[in-house]
């Protein structure tokens, strides 16, 4: 249904998907398909290294024989760069970019150990610039992973706009050995999830977030429960590296997922059974904000974190022992859900997918 906004006499129609506000999932999973099928052709060129995990999960894996298991990823901020420039507070955007790497990487088991920036603008502002890096530094404190580069592209005729505009991303390597590999595989029906909590919207939706709520609010609104929109909106994405490591190291996991674009959906990334999420947590104010503002439920849980940014899933004698991990540093986190025999997402009622 679309919903219609008056305002100054005129008509708007509201953005309630997030394929109405240029984003369409199911497209982008059919491009990720064909852009796997040509890459694979290249997985034998090396004869050094092995391929053992290709385009697909969290983390592409590279075995050196004899040796070490070497994991690369590569991400950016997206669309919540654009919130920075409005703002004009550039020092937790960095921050963002580090997570959405390291968050991923250590879904497949893996340690972050190096870390490079890409930042693209259309003009060079060393001030701005040297924000956009503390902030890098900031995020890589957070997961222990050292800074080794980055390039920084200024392209006014890619990069429009009078004003500073820019686009961040990174990469990042992990190690880790055989044994410590985790690719979903061994989870099954009986199987615990819990959810860890999130800052925010973290760095997904802002396409769709930016529409439903600059059509009614203003950056500077100040709004019950959130603070200032702008603020809340520029929340870092929470680093979970430290605390996930630990979790590792100290229980049996068969399951890791960062929720991140595609939201819960991602969990069939990992194996495809079924995920029964029916223990979520009231979402927080921001998400029930977006859902009164006229996005429906499904749509909210198929493209924001709804509050949990990362679900760990272990036997269900392991769960006290999770939280607990979680806890001493300083994140709350709880039984979301189990796993089932039924295949798909869902979320009590909801089926995602």
């Amino acid at each position: 249904m679309q919903i219609l906004l008056f305002k100054s006499g005129q008509h708007k129609i509201m953005v309630t998907t997030y394929k109405k506000a240029g984003v369409d999932i199911t497209k982008i999973k059919q491009s990720h398909a064909t852009i796997g099928k040509i890459i694979k052709s290249t997985h034998k060129l090396q004869k050094k290294v092995r391929i053992v995990h290709g385009f697909g999960h969290y983390a592409g894996i590279t075995e050196i024989p004899g040796k070490i298991l070497l994991a690369t990823h590569t991400d950016g901020v997206g669309t919540k760069v654009l919130i920075a420039s409005m703002m004009k507070k550039y020092d937790t955007i960095g921050i963002d970019c580090v997570a959405m790497n390291v968050n991923d990487v250590i879904c497949i088991g893996a340690t972050p150990i190096s870390f490079v920036d890409y930042i693209a603008a259309n003009k060079n502002d060393e001030g701005i610039l040297k924000k956009i890096i503390q902030g890098i530094v900031k995020g890589a404190k957070k997961a222990n992973v050292p800074v080794v580069g980055g390039e920084t592209a200024i392209m006014p005729d890619v990069i429009s706009g009078t004003q500073f505009a820019f686009d961040l991303a990174g990469m990042v390597v992990g190690m880790l050995t055989k044994k410590q590999m985790i690719l979903g595989n061994k989870i099954k029906p009986g199987d615990i999830i819990v959810g860890v909590q999130s800052n925010g919207l973290h760095s997904n939706g802002y396409s769709l977030a930016r529409k439903i709520l600059l059509e009614k609010y203003s950056l500077q609104d100040k709004i019950k429960g959130i603070g200032k929109l702008g603020n809340a909106l520029l929340n870092p994405t929470r680093v979970y590296v430290k605390p996930v490591l630990r979790v590792l190291e100290e229980c049996n996991v068969h399951g890791l997922a960062h929720i991140t674009g595609g939201s819960f959906t991602k969990l069939l990334r990992l194996k495809k059974t079924g995920f029964m999420l029916d223990e979520m947590p009231t979402p927080p104010p921001i998400f029930q904000i977006m859902e009164n503002e006229g996005i429906k439920r499904l749509e909210m849980y198929k493209t924001f974190n709804m509050g949990i940014g990362f679900c760990v899933i272990a036997t269900k004698n392991e769960e006290k022992r999770i939280t607990s991990i979680f806890k001493k540093f300083g994140m709350k986190s709880k039984r979301v859900g189990q796993i089932i025999e039924r295949k798909g997402v869902f979320v009590n009622s909801l089926k995602l997918t």
